[in-house]
């Protein structure tokens, strides 16, 4: 218990970082015990942070009190007993000072990012391993009691670790998707939302108690445009993660949503020409190799045709 202890005071301070999270899971794994160790050391500082200025007080009168002698002649020397007593109550009373008012602070918040053509991935002080989309940001902020992340703008795959006592929630636009160990992809873009599920349950729930709860499992897909309208399909998950192997699966949607998401993978922009063909439907797989070869294929498919101008590369009308 008394590396517990070091833990919940570490886990205090206000330079507390990423590492110390990491290390602390760690600690937590290596030892089947070290777990309910920790709980055990928490529940006994919080008890005595309940009553800490009772403790101190009875602190005193061991201070005033002349040690106990033995039996066996009086020599002054306090028993091993007395010694483990005493040692133990001035510890705990001593970490009952530590942690009050507060007990464990939560952790700060960290910021997740990629830029236009990057894909990255991440790992949570938890071992939940992150996958962002280009142009995607991701705050995360832990506490003793919940994993919640915000997806501002974005798409990420989640690949959650299994904790029942904390779970796990993305906050993404009015909805917030909560889990405690499962597979997702989570996609929050200009007011769109749409969540596909390949492993375990996932929940999402709306901010306003009157719109509808879902629960998606496995190979099911929630498609929310910015109505709040929510749509329910079953679907192949490994389209909705292509994007991680610089592959895009579409099916039935519009170019102008595909022109959006390869903006957000190549620096040289393409621009379409002419609105209407932003209407078109799109049903295949795009490789992301380079904007002049995506658009080359694409329009041997469309009524489309490109030319380079000073904006990038311009999609007009055959």
């Amino acid at each position: 218990m008394v590396e517990a202890a070091g833990w919940i005071a570490r886990l205090q301070r206000d330079d507390l970082n990423e590492t110390d999270g990491l290390e602390f899971d760690a600690w937590l794994a290596a030892f089947p015990d070290n777990r309910p160790a920790y709980r055990q050391t928490l529940d006994l500082w919080q008890a005595f942070g309940a009553s800490a200025g009772e403790v101190l007080a009875q602190m005193e009168t061991p201070a005033r009190t002349p040690g106990r002698r033995v039996a066996n002649g009086g020599t002054g020397a306090p028993t091993r007993r007395w010694l483990v007593g005493a040692g133990g109550f001035a510890v705990a009373a001593g970490l009952a000072a530590v942690v009050l008012p507060p007990m464990v602070r939560k952790a700060p918040e960290q910021i997740l990012s990629s830029g236009r053509g990057q894909r990255r991935r991440f790992q949570l002080a938890d071992g939940t391993n992150v996958d962002l989309n280009a142009e995607s940001r991701l705050s995360v902020s832990f506490s003793r009691s919940e994993r919640r992340v915000s997806l501002e703008d974005g798409e990420a795959i989640f690949d959650v670790v299994s904790d029942k006592a904390r779970p796990f929630t993305v906050a993404a636009g009015e909805h917030t998707v909560r889990v405690v160990g499962t597979q997702f992809d989570v996609r929050n873009r200009d007011g769109d939302l749409t969540v596909t599920v390949a492993r375990g349950r996932v929940e999402v729930r709306p901010s306003s108690a009157s719109d509808r709860v879902f629960v998606l499992t496995p190979g099911q897909r929630l498609d929310i445009g910015a109505g709040g309208v929510g749509t329910l399909q079953a679907v192949n998950p490994q389209e909705a993660f292509s994007w991680r192997s610089g592959r895009l699966v579409y099916r039935g949607q519009p170019l102008a949503r595909v022109v959006a998401d390869l903006n957000r993978q190549f620096v040289d922009q393409v621009v379409i020409g002419d609105p209407e063909l932003g209407a078109i439907p799109i049903t295949g797989v795009i490789v992301l190799d380079t904007p002049q070869a995506v658009m080359s294929r694409l329009s041997l498919m469309l009524p489309v045709r490109t030319v380079t101008s000073e904006r990038g590369l311009l999609l007009l009308r055959k």
